[in-house]
């Protein structure tokens, strides 16, 4: 769902690089009061993972299309919703700069599309309501955690890519790009992202309840109570933060050569996958679409310079290890960005500290 600069006029981009960037503020300034210390290596994994994991596009039955991971739903579970989202952007940023893959001009309307939804909505309005309920009551406390932690992953990604793929056909609306009739687009985007929505949420369950089976407290909203009456004991924190590391270098390096060929949701719904037999939808031309301006060229130009690993390959190259190489580096910028944001964050919380005792 990675936006081209060619699909938002300058107007529209800049407002979204200003609500994406009031959030951001927002969550930084919460995230300066934040004391939790096992925040840091958990942010740094969980990025890396949700990097790794958004370069496999899984393959969507019968329609010519695929999907892949957005994050949000999963990184605001673990980290809470205000670094997650920081997480989120630091992901989205460096997949922009580095390998080229949305646009620049693009980056804050992406950011609101792909973070904002599913770490502030999707943790506020579905995932706390759903584990602080009595849903799933009268199973036994810690089948009914996991049960609540499988419904909220699979409601939240499903509501919150939908809202992403609305804002998408929005913006594209508000863009003045008529080759975008908005009722079409809509039918086109809401139902494929429903599907990816879908197997998302699977995935982000299979994740976040592998962590609550081996370290409970590292998940936003748990009953501690309940999985400490069961007699559950958890591995120690280096075991499970290496472990998801690995999952992260191999999903990146490795499962990513299996990712599926065909079009995301969004290249889908305007260009259609006719060279595979599916139908053509919406058709445009991939060399010349949507709208063209000085802004846009510009990101384009900046982006060409910044991008060392294009589409997630060596530059003018087919070789496979293009592939190995981003995926690696990639989640290794990944964790390392997360961790100093952690760590700036920690810095300005102690120095206020000092200046309050003073």
């Amino acid at each position: 769902m990675h936006m081209a600069d060619a699909l938002l006029a300058p107007a529209v981009a800049a407002t979204m690089y200003a609500a994406s960037g009031t959030a951001a503020g927002l969550s930084v300034k919460t995230l300066t009061q934040d004391e939790n210390t096992q925040k840091l290596p958990t942010m740094a994994v969980a990025s890396a993972l949700v990097f790794a994991g958004q370069m496999i596009n899984y393959t969507i039955p019968g329609t010519g299309s695929s999907g892949h991971l957005c994050g949000g739903m999963l990184l605001s579970a673990l980290l809470g919703p205000q670094a997650g989202f920081l997480s989120m952007i630091v992901v989205l940023t460096i997949q922009c700069l580095f390998f080229a893959d949305g646009g620049l001009m693009a980056l804050g309307a992406n950011i609101w599309n792909m973070a904002f939804y599913g770490c502030f909505i999707g943790y506020y309005l579905i995932w706390r309501p759903i584990m602080k309920s009595s849903l799933f009551g009268k199973m036994e406390p810690r089948k009914a955690q996991r049960a609540r932690i499988i419904a909220a992953s699979l409601i939240g990604c499903i509501v919150t890519l939908q809202m992403g793929a609305f804002s998408v056909v929005l913006e594209t609306t508000l863009s003045g790009i008529t080759a975008l009739p908005f009722g079409a687009f809509c039918a086109l985007m809401q139902p494929i992202h429903l599907a990816i929505g879908l197997v998302e949420g699977l995935i982000t369950a299979a994740v976040l309840t592998y962590v609550y089976e081996t370290r409970p407290e590292l998940i936003r909203d748990v009953d501690l109570i309940a999985q400490s009456s069961a007699g559950r004991s958890s591995k120690p924190l280096g075991v499970v933060i290496f472990t998801l590391a690995a999952l992260a270098i191999l999903t990146g390096g490795v499962f990513s050569h299996f990712a599926s060929g065909n079009p995301d949701g969004l290249e889908w719904a305007l260009f259609g996958n006719e060279e595979a037999g599916y139908s053509a939808n919406m058709g445009l031309d991939e060399d010349n679409f949507g709208v063209r301006s000085q802004a846009a060229e510009a990101a384009a130009s900046l982006q060409e310079k910044t991008s060392v690993l294009p589409d997630y390959a060596f530059a003018n190259s087919e070789s496979p290890m293009g592939t190995t190489v981003s995926g690696i580096a990639g989640s290794a910028m990944v964790a390392a960005a997360a961790l100093a944001i952690c760590l700036v964050g920690r810095f300005f919380r102690k120095r206020k500290e000092v200046t309050e005792a003073l």
